[in-house]
């Protein structure tokens, strides 16, 4: 009985964290590529994905937010960012990536480009899976 539980159990776990997972292509557009300019209104330093919202301005001075996903927090670290020092609620960016299928204001990031003009990767390149 003991086995039966913990067999069940596990199953239960496993299955919550594949759905919580998904590939480029489920949530994607790679043929939708989009570029937006604003201000980090928050960021979300979390496993699987970091997520980071960018308030943008239009010409007509109403204010849309942005969310955009990139890779996990440790493959950032690999691309040269820094928790709580590269990104911070603030700051201006520039953010190209590619906007979701279904959300107007959602898109997976590509790379960011910073105030002073340096820029780093932020995902990875439209449908390669993170590779």
């Amino acid at each position: 009985m003991k086995q039966l539980l913990l067999a069940t159990l596990t199953a239960v776990i496993c299955s919550a964290a594949l759905s919580a997972h998904h590939s480029f292509a489920a949530e994607y557009d790679g043929m939708q590529p989009v570029t937006v300019s604003g201000t980090v209104a928050k960021i979300e330093w979390t496993n699987p994905h970091i997520h980071f919202f960018v308030d943008v301005k239009s010409d007509t001075g109403t204010v849309t937010q942005w969310k955009f996903e990139g890779y996990p927090p440790n493959m950032l670290v690999r691309q040269g960012w820094k928790r709580d020092v590269t990104l911070k609620v603030g700051d201006t960016i520039t953010v190209f990536g590619w906007r979701a299928r279904f959300d107007p204001n959602l898109g997976a990031a590509r790379e960011v480009t910073f105030a002073d003009g340096h820029k780093l990767n932020a995902g990875p390149p439209a449908g390669t899976g993170g590779q």
